[in-house]
């Protein structure tokens, strides 16, 4: 608004200013046919005083006193020429080098004056100044040209020097009027964006899953029905929240039970078989009972120990225990991981450093090796039975921190799984929980780093895990 309010300022001078040249012109345009016309009376007046004629040897003679006369009278130059253009006499023939008017009409005025036009006009600068150029043929009583008459005008801009003068006063007028108009607007502004902020400030802040305050507003303007909708719209998302996060906390138990009850079954039916068969060599007073309740045994053990395993990882997952940071060195702590399989059998387990500016990083040790040991695990896990493994471990600083890479040359993931694969309890072997890369997942990211893979199906899979510094 406040350029709109400049720019009209501006285009108001301008116009203001353009009319007032064009009214100047046409007001000295006035003066000058007005001063030829009394010129003209004056020189024909004199012509009639001398019988009406003149010769052209006595021309000279007879109006050099005249010319300089009428040049006193009316302050213009005034030069007389015969009628092919040559100079004849003027009122002040000093002036006339000075003003660098030629003693030889131009061919272009001869031929306007020739052609019926009764005055010739042109404009030329001299110097500083601007002056107009008026040519015109003086007649005898028969109205038969005997001279031609050249006038010098001067133009005057004393309209356009009161113009600029009170342009200049009244712009001093329109600054204090814009700096007023524009220090006004700055206090509406202010008091209208303030209010604005204050509402982007508090949509900012909403939490999900908290309670957040309404705004109070006691004005019933625009203002006050934006703040209206926004308490509406937060008392609708809150229950929205609420009602998604006791949908989804439901959902995930029911997800996390079924997984739990799916785990549990797998040891219980052999365990159940193995109960049944001790029982009926029991009833068969069968003679290898020792040796066959020494085997039960043995399978009991195992299978406890598999529903222990089972509790305590579907443990860890549920409640992850806070990180214990210490300086550790990442390059030694992963080598040492790498090497408890090195031996293993069918696989190359292989550990590269490359380029690693600072091997120091602040983690916690023990969640640190458990993220390794899975990653390595299920590495050597993809690999099909039919090829010979190849585990590739690789450390090299990057721009965030530290990057540690595990390739293998498994069977890959399957363009359907990648949206899948951190998701817990999705697992794509027969056995397992599904849990492990979603715990390195929460690991790593409770750590301030990041994990991310890549994948192609029969040609292997490299996960990706960065540890800021």
């Amino acid at each position: 608004m406040l350029a709109m309010i400049a720019l009209s300022f501006m285009a108001m001078f301008v116009v203001t200013i353009a009319d007032h040249y064009e009214q100047n012109d046409a007001a000295n345009e006035q003066r000058f046919v007005e001063m030829e016309k009394s010129i003209k009376a004056s020189m024909d007046y004199f012509l009639m005083q001398h019988g009406g004629h003149i010769s052209g040897d006595s021309l000279v003679q007879t109006f050099s006193d005249k010319v300089c006369e009428l040049s006193d009278v009316h302050d213009v130059f005034i030069a007389l020429f015969d009628l092919r253009g040559r100079y004849l006499l003027s009122s002040n023939f000093t002036q006339m080098d000075s003003l660098a008017i030629p003693e030889q009409v131009n061919y272009s005025i001869l031929k306007q004056l020739s052609t019926g036009n009764t005055r010739a006009v042109f404009d030329k600068d001299f110097k500083s100044d601007q002056y107009t150029l008026a040519y015109w043929y003086f007649y005898d009583e028969n109205k038969k040209p005997i001279l031609i008459t050249n006038v010098v005008y001067e133009k005057s801009y004393d309209k356009i020097s009161a113009l600029r003068k009170f342009l200049r006063e009244i712009s001093q007028v329109y600054i204090i009027v814009f700096l007023i108009a524009a220090f006004v607007a700055f206090l509406l502004s202010r008091s209208i964006t303030r209010s604005l902020q204050t509402i982007t400030k508090r949509i900012r802040n909403v939490q999900l899953g908290k309670h957040n305050e309404p705004i109070e507003w006691r004005g019933r303007d625009e203002i006050g029905a934006l703040v209206l909708e926004y308490n509406r719209m937060l008392a609708e998302l809150e229950a929205s929240a609420s009602a998604l996060a006791q949908s989804e906390r439901e959902s995930a138990w029911r997800e996390m039970a079924q997984q739990v009850a799916h785990e549990i079954k797998n040891p219980l039916t052999p365990m159940k078989l193995r109960m049944q068969q001790l029982l009926k060599s029991w009833e068969n007073k069968d003679e290898n009972f020792d040796t066959r309740i020494k085997k039960f045994s043995d399978s009991m053990i195992e299978q406890i120990d598999t529903l222990t395993r089972i509790a305590n990882e579907f443990s860890h997952f549920a409640k992850m225990p806070k990180p214990e940071l210490q300086d550790i060195n990442l390059v030694k702590l992963t080598n040492s991981v790498v090497e408890l399989y090195r031996e293993k059998e069918g696989v190359d387990v292989q550990f590269r450093c490359v380029m690693v500016q600072n091997e120091i990083v602040r983690l916690d040790k023990d969640q640190t090796v458990r993220v390794l040991n899975n990653l390595i695990t299920n590495a050597i896990q993809a690999i099909p039975s039919d090829r010979r493994g190849s585990i590739d471990v690789l450390l090299r600083s990057v721009k965030e921190g530290i990057m540690i890479r595990v390739s293998d040359n498994g069977c890959g993931i399957d363009e359907s799984q990648k949206q899948k694969i951190f998701v817990p309890s999705f697992t794509t072997k027969s056995t397992g929980t599904g849990l492990g890369l979603a715990m390195v997942k929460n690991i790593v990211i409770q750590s301030g780093g990041r994990v991310f893979f890549w994948s192609k199906k029969d040609h292997g899979a490299s996960f990706y895990i960065v540890f800021p510094q």
